[in-house]
């Protein structure tokens, strides 16, 4: 097993032609052809619909959505609804759980940990609440009775792992409009108030530098050398996207 990560830096990419650069990874890797991949990227706007997402989460029908220029896709990842958006920092590992004894949630412990120390690198306090999906800024659970100095929702997480290999993964809202996430009840939670890296310090930040925060992280929790690699080197000239 290669002790690196291959980190790919792929731009703007659409949820579904992402889907399809996952998907060849994802058999790739469990044949061994390829090391462990970090694709880090942003969406256009989309809400994505997780296996455990209800028609209540998002209230309005998929037209009025789709006029507003935010499409709404199903897919195979874990969790509920959740937005994606130019803005947010999107990271997808391709990576084998052999090595951490195939166990999904020490797995998304590891992520979350990714996520709050790279927040933390950029000045924000973050933590995860019992119950609750994602990760949040410093705070009281959020509910019905939580007053202004609840935790809000800034990062959110969600995987599939096939033949012990994940895709999906994680999401941090760095600079991207936060609107969306007041038309849907976003993974499902009442009463979430979501913010970004940006609104919490106040100025727009630079989202090409927290992506580098976030590989390094992900290296140093998952005991991997990120090494920057281009689409080419692994063949994948021939998906579309990476190109």
């Amino acid at each position: 097993m290669s002790d690196e990560v291959l980190v790919i830096r792929c731009g703007l990419v659409s949820y579904e032609e992402a889907l399809v650069a996952q998907r060849w990874l994802e058999s790739a890797r469990q044949e061994d052809e390829v090391s462990d991949v970090l694709l880090l990227l942003e969406h256009p706007p989309v809400y994505t619909r997780g296996r455990r997402s209800s028609d209540e989460e998002l209230p309005m029908q998929r037209e009025w959505y789709e006029m507003q220029g935010i499409e709404v896709h199903d897919t195979d990842r874990g969790g509920r609804v959740t937005y994606h958006g130019p803005g947010q920092l999107v990271a997808y590992p391709i990576v084998s759980l052999k090595p951490y004894g195939d166990d999904v949630h020490e797995y998304v412990r590891r992520l979350e940990r990714v996520a709050i120390e790279s927040l933390a690198e950029h000045g924000v306090t973050a933590q995860t609440i019992e119950g609750l999906t994602g990760v949040w800024t410093e705070g009281e659970t959020p509910g019905p009775e939580a007053g202004n100095d609840a935790a809000r929702k800034i990062g959110s997480i969600g995987v599939h792992v096939s033949r012990g290999v994940t895709t999906h993964g994680l999401a941090v809202n760095v600079n991207n409009d936060l609107q969306p996430f007041e038309w849907v009840v976003p993974c499902g939670i009442d009463n979430c108030r979501v913010t970004s890296l940006s609104r919490e310090l106040g100025a727009e930040q630079d989202l090409t530098a927290f992506g580098d925060t976030v590989a390094a992280r992900f290296g140093a929790i998952f005991g991997r050398l990120p090494v920057p690699t281009e689409p080419a080197a692994l063949g994948l000239d021939s998906v579309r996207p990476l190109i």
